[in-house]
């Protein structure tokens, strides 16, 4: 049985009289993605001073509650971590720069920069949400990170472009399920697969992919051969 409740769940006198309530203070707003509602919503984060009330009144103070952070729109209360999870608009914009990043990487890797690897990496770049993606903008975008480093076409990339890679991916790794983290793998390798088999700087990039991307080795190994089997 309840504290302060009869048999029948009813509240007794004694709850009436005693009783706690919480005081929220404002301490800061923002947007984040609402696990309650489902969306990008407002939000106010919210400082808590408890108290014992006396027939509904305060009286004595009991501690301090919270941070938590109150939906502007349904008011539920939530934790302070559903801060870290993106909200719909950013975590698009994550995953479109993610495989946009990943292209790049993959072109200037892969030796040639042939026609067919340029038509595969700007489909795959359109579709995760740069709609004016084309063939030539990529290929100006890799002569210009060729002329930045020094780099020659097929040689083993260097170490600004694994940070660039990581920079790019490590922030979205946690909020990917296993099917999306493997889907960006696959469209980088199914770009270096549209000129010809895997070079060794292409497989480099493709491993370095799937480290940043949480995708353990021995399943980045199996989806590399499954890129090279027709569906």
């Amino acid at each position: 049985m309840l504290p302060g409740r009869g048999r029948d769940g009813r509240v007794t006198g004694l709850a009436r009289i005693l009783g706690t309530r919480t005081a929220w203070t404002p301490a800061g707003d923002g947007e984040f993605f609402c696990p309650g509602c489902g969306g990008d919503r407002n939000y106010q984060r919210l400082t808590g001073q408890r108290r014992f009330t006396l027939l509904g009144m305060p009286v004595l103070p009991r501690g301090e509650t919270g941070p938590v952070v109150e939906c502007a729109a349904c008011r539920r209360h939530f934790g302070t971590d559903v801060l870290d999870h993106p909200t719909t608009i950013r975590f698009s914009a994550m995953l479109r720069d993610a495989v946009h990043t990943v292209a790049l990487a993959v072109l200037s890797a892969g030796g040639t920069c042939a026609r067919t690897s340029l038509e595969t990496a700007a489909g795959a770049v359109r579709a995760a949400g740069f709609t004016d993606c084309t063939e030539e903008q990529l290929a100006a975008l890799v002569a210009a990170l060729a002329s930045d480093t020094g780099h020659h076409y097929g040689e083993p990339y260097g170490a600004g472009l694994a940070i660039e890679l990581h920079e790019a991916l490590d922030p979205l790794a946690p909020h990917l399920a296993a099917i999306g983290r493997e889907s960006i793998l696959l469209q980088g390798a199914r770009i270096a697969l549209a000129d010809g088999p895997y070079t060794p700087a292409e497989r480099e990039v493709l491993t370095t992919v799937g480290a940043a991307l949480t995708i353990r080795a021995e399943d980045v190994t199996r989806l590399l051969v499954a890129a090279r089997t027709p569906s």
